[in-house]
């Protein structure tokens, strides 16, 4: 085994990738601490520069999930997350839509982590919704059962990542850090609606997560979101059953109508709970609307609709019915 990466930085200097073993080892001498800043921000940067592989991408994930705090979830629960990075400033959408969908009666064991790339991540604002973020993690699994969500921050799944972050931060830029968080779902999800700040990542990913097992997921890119959008088209790359597709939505697919990014600009976190908690007792707008999007993919992705418009019918029922602001309230009281 080796005990440093040396021989791996030297492998990379030469423009050379790894195998999925390879990989594996290399980012588990990383998130064990056994390597020093200096390799790490070499690592990091080769991979970056030369382009990250998806045997590399299995790899590190693989060492990810190896060393996370799991938690159980029932059969059928999914993911609806994103990369961060597109530097957009959005209201919330993965989080209000896990909201919407929790309330159909499906579990979502949400993985986010606090600011990135907007000025309010899912922690901030689940956070200000009144959730408890810091609930002991002991306790997730039956707060799943009873909400069915759970929010799963990352930064307390994931303590092994710890050993890279101050390399990440003096390097201050993207590296492959930024696609493992949604591949490594702390309940180890088989499904999942996933939005990427690029679209040259799309199949990559969806290709990763088929190596590592997952039956169906969405990678999705909005208009340079991270997430659907009804501004205009939105390229999927649709896994299912170890099949891979690559295809367009459009607004009009779903019989939503269109509107500019800039309609779901979003703020602080105060800001952002309260747009999300108005969208839950039902006010109109763009973003209701993409919120209904996202929620329809997700239902297909749950093997629960066959169809966006129907999928945003029953969205819209959740807001309207009161069960998305219902779902809301229950988590908030299971995390009290």
């Amino acid at each position: 085994m080796t005990v440093t990466l040396k021989p791996v930085l030297a492998r990379l200097a030469t423009g050379e990738t790894l195998s999925v073993a390879e990989a594996e080892e290399a980012f588990g001498i990383i998130m064990s601490g056994e390597a020093t800043p200096a390799q790490i921000a070499g690592l990091l940067m080769a991979m970056r520069v030369r382009g990250e592989t998806v045997a590399e991408l299995t790899g590190a994930v693989r060492a990810m999930r190896a060393r996370m705090h799991k938690v159980e979830a029932p059969p059928g629960a999914i993911d609806i997350v994103g990369t961060g990075g597109d530097n957009a400033g959005s209201l919330n959408v993965s989080t209000a839509t896990t909201f919407v969908v929790a309330g159909l009666g499906v579990p979502v064991a949400k993985h986010g982590n606090r600011a990135l790339s907007s000025r309010t991540g899912a922690a901030d604002v689940v956070g200000a919704l009144g959730v408890n973020v810091d609930v002991p993690l002991e306790r997730l699994p039956a707060i799943l059962r009873a909400a069915n969500c759970v929010f799963l921050f990352a930064i307390r799944h994931h303590s092994a990542l710890r050993h890279a972050a101050g390399p990440r931060a003096e390097l201050g830029t993207r590296t492959i850090f930024n696609l493992l968080g949604p591949l490594a779902n702390p309940a180890e999800v088989k499904r999942q609606l996933t939005g990427v700040f690029d679209p040259a990542w799309l199949r990559p990913m969806a290709e990763t997560l088929a190596a590592l097992g997952t039956e169906c997921c969405w990678m999705v890119h909005g208009q340079g979101l991270d997430e659907m959008t009804v501004a205009g088209d939105n390229q999927v790359v649709e896994l299912r059953d170890s099949s891979i597709r690559s295809f367009i939505v459009t607004p009009e697919d779903a019989g939503l109508p269109r509107a500019p990014v800039a309609a779901i600009r979003g703020g602080g976190a105060a800001e952002n709970a309260a747009a999300l908690l108005a969208l839950l007792k039902g006010a109109e707008g763009a973003y209701r609307d993409t919120v209904l999007l996202n929620a329809a993919a997700a239902l297909i992705v749950a093997g629960r609709e066959d169809s966006l418009r129907s999928g945003v019918a029953r969205a819209a029922q959740a807001i309207d019915s009161g069960a998305a602001l219902s779902a809301l309230e229950t988590l908030k009281r299971e995390t009290a």
